[in-house]
């Protein structure tokens, strides 16, 4: 594959990095960087892949402003038996993006013309520098600044990181005078956000039977909250046939978790409205306040193309394991349902996922592997001792806890229960297998053995 207007190959990690991503962030599509590829294509590959990705993340951290943290993604991946980075690089919403030392100027700011990438003119400096919203989750200073955000640093331990005492900066939850903007006040423990999940009896509006209120507290919590209620709505049903019986959820749940997520993490707070999710006999409606974002083709939408309406929520969410990774959330979608399921307007997006024709439904199994996975082994003895190994995390208690319950469960399942994605499983599996907790026995088709330390 050849370089194109998205895509740019780079041999080895040079001095050229903060340029390149610049002219991404300023470029309407956003686009990929590859480290370790040639300009022909050629797999050279890396020597020390992970202390590049190191280096890559503390660059572009520091030398490009405005800040680009949640609007870049570096994995590690395998190509011809080396091992290669690929930088996927959003559009950003503050444009024009520079490198720090020379501000905004045709030295410090670039575009992407074609497969290079070349100075901004001056005009168009000027001209995207006046077009800057300043009417941001960023830049909004919060009504209250009496926060504190003892729930986000509970999520940040249990994800293994350690929030300091300049955490709010970090995360870039201050406005440029030092108080709590309104990125900080949705994250804070305490605060007005009201999220409602609806359940009606009918296809309509009609007959209102389920209420359910959450926020007033870290968006974090809130949007775990109605996962998990939506996950427990979204029953097993069986369907038989003269030949065979078929099982399956209402909605398919990666597909309805990522639309979830979509709804919270690309929002737009700035007027106050919240993320709405209605529950009909034959549907689900996810309803999110603002279109397309601007610049963005309802074609570049479809295509993963990231344009992230709040860096700093996004950021978050990536932290704690709840987004995978840049773009990634809308493809997973299209893979199970079609473009039709999305509906735009100048002011919302919504997201319309039907529900499958089922003859018999077996109620409450999802909520009752849930709780029964969850439950059933905790404040037992098994529990007990998991509980007791300090070297694994919270959510690695978690992970054991679930593969005690039963042996045979597969990522898939732990991801639901958990509600965290398959690749978070995998990496916390990993973490605990290296620590010497778990044994695979049998392959793909065996079972896991939990090796729990002598007392």
């Amino acid at each position: 594959m050849t370089e194109t207007n998205r895509i740019e190959y780079k041999r080895e990690l040079s001095d050229g990095l903060e340029k390149e991503v610049i002219a991404f962030l300023n470029y309407r599509e956003g686009g990929i960087l590859y480290i370790g590829i040639d300009k022909d294509g050629n797999t050279y590959g890396l020597a020390d892949a992970d202390g590049d990705q190191l280096k890559i993340k503390d660059r572009l951290k520091n030398n490009i402003r405005p800040s680009a943290l949640g609007l870049f993604d570096i994995v590690s991946e395998e190509r011809d038996g080396n091992a290669i980075l690929k930088i996927i690089v959003a559009s950003g919403p503050e444009k024009p993006y520079h490198l720090k030392k020379y501000g905004m100027s045709e030295k410090g700011c670039f575009i992407r013309l074609g497969s290079s990438a070349e100075p901004m003119p001056q005009k168009m400096i000027d001209e995207l520098f006046a077009k800057r919203t300043r009417n941001s989750i960023s830049k909004i200073k919060a009504g209250r600044q009496d926060l504190s955000f003892s729930q986000l640093k509970i999520y940040y331990d249990e994800a293994g990181y350690s929030l300091g005492n300049a955490f709010a900066k970090n995360l870039e939850l201050l406005t440029e005078d030092g108080a709590f903007n309104y990125a900080g006040y949705l994250l804070a423990d305490k605060n007005n956000t009201s999220i409602k999940v609806a359940k009606y009896s009918g296809k309509t509006r009609t007959d209102l039977i389920e209420s359910n209120e959450y926020g007033h507290e870290c968006l974090v919590k809130a949007t775990k909250q109605v996962i998990d209620k939506i996950t427990v709505e979204n029953r097993t049903t069986t369907k038989i046939t003269a030949k065979e019986r078929h099982q399956a959820n209402l909605w398919h749940p990666i597909a309805l978790r990522e639309a979830i997520i979509n709804a919270f993490v690309h929002n737009d707070y700035t007027n106050e409205i919240t993320p709405k999710f209605e529950i009909f006999t034959d549907r689900i409606e996810i309803t999110s306040a603002g279109g397309l974002p601007e610049g963005l083709s309802k074609q570049e939408f479809f295509e993963g193309f990231s344009v992230p309406r709040n860096k700093e929520l996004m950021r978050i969410f990536k932290d704690l394991e709840l987004v995978e990774q840049l773009g990634s959330g809308i493809p997973r979608i299209l893979e199970h349902y079609g473009k039709d399921s999305f509906s735009f307007s100048d002011n919302f997006l919504r997201m319309t996922f039907m529900a499958k024709e089922t003859t018999i439904e077996e109620s409450g199994q999802v909520g009752g592997q849930k709780g029964g996975a969850t439950g059933g082994v905790t404040g037992g003895v098994t529990g007990g001792a998991i509980d007791a190994i300090d070297t694994l995390t919270k959510r690695q208690k978690e992970v054991v806890k679930l593969i005690a319950a039963n042996p045979s469960i597969t990522y898939n399942e732990i991801a639901d229960v958990l509600s965290i994605n398959e690749s978070a499983v995998g990496k916390h599996i990993t973490a605990i297998k290296n620590k010497g907790v778990l044994i695979r026995q049998g392959g793909t088709q065996g079972y896991w053995e939990i090796k729990l330390p002598k007392t």
